[in-house]
């Protein structure tokens, strides 16, 4: 039986979200952005209206407003963007149980099989994209092949409302004449080798030495070759929400920094977002990993181990004392993120010592209370009402 995989990519998704609770922002153009109020920072999602002024995701926001004056700009809300994003993977599973999700805004279906329930392919991809819009009242494009890389490249192909048939029959016709920097799994840095290479299209990298990719890529290079053949036997792995491995958060600072304390700021609403994730979903992490890119671009990350949290204060103090070993005031810093993993369901079965067990389980219940009566409040009233006196703008 021919394998039938499906890739929904959700069209513009954050904005997207953003125009399904307010209605003003429906045809007009309009962009999730860094920090509008203070309007800097980058564009998260821009709008096809926007789009159409030439605005683009990671466009710096002064360089979108110079092309569009007259867009509306929105203050990111990723908890409002994770509920969307599970509702939205919950819709897809009614249609198949193997169900893989690759990022917040795009998932592979594999559909194998399903076409005396669903119909033929076409008929199966339309029927999910009329019920994303009419339920939830979001955009998507899918794509339909035989394997995974190719079902992300067919979804590529038409945005938005697309559906798009990439076969291994259609490959030299759709595929090929593309250049290696559209290929899925190809970054900037290495379509500029491949160019070097005299490399500039995916058929010329199909018909490519592969012993000669693999010398200049490593592991890399086969995998590449193979995609740019058509060839991916990868499988659709279906995920159960037990398997998650890290909740992080990360933001691109409005400008360059090289002070400590606003790092320490920033660092800590990072933590609260984290925090308020980990708890929502029953997990408790022992592995705190901070991440910082520079003004130049190059990246640093750093862990520490600690008893399996799931409170803020932990999380950020883990994450300060990274901070603190690896800050460099002469290497001014662009981009912090924060992350925990390690994830352990039950932090009791932990062993203290003698001497501070007693100490110890007192303060993490404190915390832990704490936390959640702030969670509590949030729910009810909004992520806004209450928040930690150093977060507050002065």
């Amino acid at each position: 039986m021919q394998k039938v995989i499906f890739l929904v990519d959700m069209n513009a998704f954050f904005i997207s979200c953003e125009m399904t609770r307010n209605d003003s922002l429906v045809g007009i153009p309009a962009a999730v952005a860094g920090d509008p109020q203070r309007r800097s920072g980058i564009i998260l999602a821009a709008n096809y209206e926007a789009r159409a002024c030439g605005v683009r995701t990671a466009m710096v926001l002064h360089e979108a407003l110079k092309l569009c004056p007259k867009i509306t700009l929105v203050p990111p809300d990723h908890r409002f963007y994770e509920q969307k994003s599970k509702e939205v993977m919950e819709l897809l599973s009614n249609y198949t149980p193997i169900l893989e999700q690759n990022s917040i805004d795009e998932a592979w279906l594999d559909m194998t099989g399903a076409e005396g329930l669903f119909g033929k392919p076409v008929e199966a991809a339309k029927r999910i994209m009329d019920e994303l819009k009419d339920r939830l009242g979001l955009w998507c494009s899918i794509g339909i092949a035989e394997n995974k890389f190719l079902a992300k490249m067919a979804a590529e192909m038409k945005k938005p409302l697309g559906i798009t048939e990439l076969w291994e029959r259609d490959i030299s016709e759709k595929l090929w004449p593309l250049p290696v920097k559209e290929m899925y799994g190809i970054g900037g840095k290495t379509a500029e080798k491949l160019n070097r290479m005299g490399i500039h299209t995916i058929s010329e990298l199909a018909g490519f030495d592969i012993n000669l990719i693999v010398k200049a890529f490593g592991k890399s290079g086969n995998e590449i070759y193979l995609h740019a053949n058509g060839i991916d036997n990868s499988p659709v792995v279906a995920h159960k929400a037990g398997d998650m491995k890290s909740i992080g958060r990360s933001t691109t600072l409005p400008e360059d920094i090289s002070d400590i304390e606003r790092a320490k700021t920033v660092l800590m609403e990072l933590a609260d977002d984290i925090g308020m994730t980990t708890r929502r979903h029953g997990k408790k992490g022992r592995i705190v990993n901070v991440t910082l890119k520079y003004s130049d671009f190059q990246v640093v990350t750093r862990q520490t181990t600690i008893p399996a949290t799931c409170t803020t204060k932990d999380i950020y103090q883990a994450g300060c004392g990274l901070l603190e070993q690896n800050w460099d005031r002469s290497h001014p810093v662009r981009l912090i993120g924060i992350s925990l993993s390690g994830f352990h369901e039950d932090c009791s079965r932990d062993q203290l010592s003698f001497f501070d067990q007693m100490e110890d389980k007192v303060k993490n219940e404190k915390n832990e209370l704490i936390d959640k009566a702030m969670d509590k409040i949030r729910n009810k009233h909004g992520a806004e009402i209450i928040t930690f006196a150093a977060l507050v703008k002065k």
